[in-house]
């Protein structure tokens, strides 16, 4: 299969209340999607979208970088020897400055072209013995009354596991209210924590002697000084998971953090589907639990989540897809059947056309 052109299209979707990042603000999720046109009318989709404070590049940057990208792919063959982590397609990419949504877009955009043309499914090309369902980790968020509303409301839908922010209050108020959420979910829930590098090394510390005797899976990025990571994980006694530190390290390296008991995988952020397979793999080996988690993606972007989540690891590990319910509109009909607590792969894959009055007119075809 010959790649025969491309088009880059621009999408901003409203979401369903003001997004509160790091550095912004958000009312809506804006980003790109690519289209990659092959022989016989058969087409790939890929997203683009940088997330505002946390992705390193901004999106006209990532226009850019895509277009030039895009082009360059133009007249070459999609072959079976492209697909996986260590793929032709991933060694060509490797051998680039690549900005890490506009690979993540790219390689699901070419993935998506070769499947359309073998017939195979994404989840299948990136696992052929991929689970046929995945777990999906709720998301807590809101006024200390509506998070323990929404614990509640998860607990009894039949989630597994949810995710609670903590940092933007003061500590003794985010000790209290996690508590109080362990007590709401019961046994059977697992809950886990992301600070956001929200701490210092003592207020960390304190907030763990806080939640003493509670069970948390784990607490990502507590400290604005990762350099820390390690000290608190053995003073504090909590499990860490490591979520922004990915950004721009190489698998190998995961090695330097073995007080580590989990790595939040969001490819569109660490650089790609191939990056985050190997990501997974080192992780696996390091006795790691790796979590696919989304950043604000469309449905295009998390489907692609889905089939990822589907396919590492050894077994059924929730994933991070719940920021998906923040989109009040969505560029692929139908919609992915979320929220849920858990996902069929094969539908929630199966989207089965771009809505083409949602995309950007200016950013239209090449």
């Amino acid at each position: 299969m010959k790649v025969t052109g491309f088009d880059v299209y621009g999408f901003r979707l409203p979401l369903t209340g003001r997004l509160v990042l790091r550095d912004a603000t958000l009312t809506d999720r804006e980003g790109l999607l690519l289209r990659l046109s092959g022989e016989d009318g058969l087409s790939g989709w890929g997203e683009v979208s940088p997330l505002p404070g946390f992705s390193p590049e901004t999106l006209p940057e990532a226009a850019v970088g895509l277009r030039s990208l895009a082009a360059s792919l133009v007249g070459r063959n999609v072959t079976g020897e492209w697909m996986g982590a260590d793929g032709d397609l991933a060694r060509l990419l490797d051998g680039m400055e690549i900005l890490p949504s506009v690979r993540f877009g790219l390689e699901l955009a070419a993935w998506n072209l070769y499947g359309a043309s073998t017939g195979a499914s994404l989840p299948a090309l990136i696992s052929p013995g991929h689970r046929p369902t995945v777990p999906v980790n709720g998301l807590l968020a809101g006024s200390p009354d509506e998070v323990l509303e929404g614990a509640r409301r998860m607990r009894d839908a039949g989630y597994v596991a949810v995710k609670l922010k903590v940092g933007g209050r003061p500590v003794s108020e985010d000790v209290a209210l996690v508590r109080a959420v362990a007590e709401a979910l019961g046994g059977d829930v697992a809950l886990r924590l992301d600070a956001n590098r929200a701490w210092s090394l003592d207020e960390a510390l304190g907030f763990a002697r806080g939640i003493e005797g509670q069970e948390i899976e784990y607490l990502e990025e507590p400290l604005a000084d990762p350099a820390g990571l390690e000290e608190f994980a053995l003073k504090g006694g909590v499990k860490v998971a490591l979520d922004e530190s990915l950004v721009g390290m190489e698998p190998e390296s995961l090695a330097e953090h073995p007080y580590a008991g989990a790595v939040v995988l969001k490819p569109s952020l660490l650089g790609g589907l191939s990056r985050t397979l190997r990501l997974a793999e080192r992780a696996v080996g390091l006795g790691m639990r790796p979590v696919v988690s989304s950043a604000y993606e469309t449905g295009v972007g998390t489907a692609a989540l889905v089939a990822l989540a589907a396919g590492i690891g050894t077994g059924e590990i929730p994933a991070g897809l719940d920021t998906y319910r923040r989109l009040a509109g969505d560029v692929i009909e139908p919609r992915l059947p979320l929220p849920a607590p858990r996902l069929r792969v094969r539908e929630a894959v199966s989207w089965n056309g771009i809505v083409r009055d949602r995309l950007s007119p200016e950013a239209g075809p090449e």
